[in-house]
């Protein structure tokens, strides 16, 4: 098979949660063509499953200047912080929840054609209530409604879940939970969890919140 070697990288962009580059690769043919990558941390979303019902929060997302229906999800910002630490985190300050279990549902690539970003989806099980922290900027609006697992497909199957993490975990938690399977280990190594900024930042000294360039 063809080695696709990068002969060539320039950093185009540098914002606080992307960044994007233009690398030369080359072709089967021996061609170099120029390829942009939107480099990424990486993140989390969970369903939390209380046995009937799982949360999902709606936040408005200025891509698409819409109100989306999602899981509780959040970005793998810290330095070299564990994945599952990172959705304990979330889940609590998204939820107000904590989980005594956890398995992994799936892991997932967005939009692989130009974007780093890898997702990992948890399952977390026994759920108990926990403090809140206050909400900052786009969290302060955000809305949490719990529906059963077949609510929630047939919301994606109406066209009301759009976001594609969503849709990814809810129809896999769906399947695991209703047949009675087991997901994988939490702690399973996280192997498509992108580092190209991770890397660069953290060389620039950057490790409790590598947003802050």
């Amino acid at each position: 098979m063809h080695n696709f070697e990068v002969t060539r990288s320039e950093l185009l962009l540098d914002s606080p949660i992307i960044a994007v580059r233009r690398d030369g690769v080359v072709m089967p043919g021996g061609e170099v063509a120029n390829r942009e990558i939107v480099e990424h941390f990486g993140a989390v979303a969970i369903v939390a499953w209380d046995g009937e019902k799982i949360p999902l929060v709606r936040q408005y997302r200025h891509c698409v200047k819409q109100r989306l229906w999602e899981l509780p999800a959040g970005i793998l910002d810290v330095a070299d912080e564990d994945p599952l630490e990172c959705a304990r985190r979330e889940l609590q300050e998204e939820t107000g929840l904590a989980a005594a279990e956890w398995s992994l549902i799936v892991d997932l690539v967005s939009s692989p054609g130009f974007c780093e970003e890898a997702i990992r989806v948890y399952l977390a099980t026994g759920l108990t209530r926990v403090e809140r922290p206050e909400p900052e900027y786009e969290e302060a609006d955000m809305a949490l409604e719990w529906f059963t697992l077949d609510e929630a497909v047939s919301m994606v199957l109406r066209g009301e879940i759009v976001n594609g993490i969503a849709i990814a975990a809810i129809m896999t938690g769906h399947h695991i939970l209703t047949h009675g399977l087991s997901g994988r280990e939490a702690t399973e190594p996280f192997a498509l969890r992108p580092d190209s900024m991770a890397r660069r930042r953290k060389a620039a000294g950057l490790h409790a919140d590598m947003k802050r360039i």
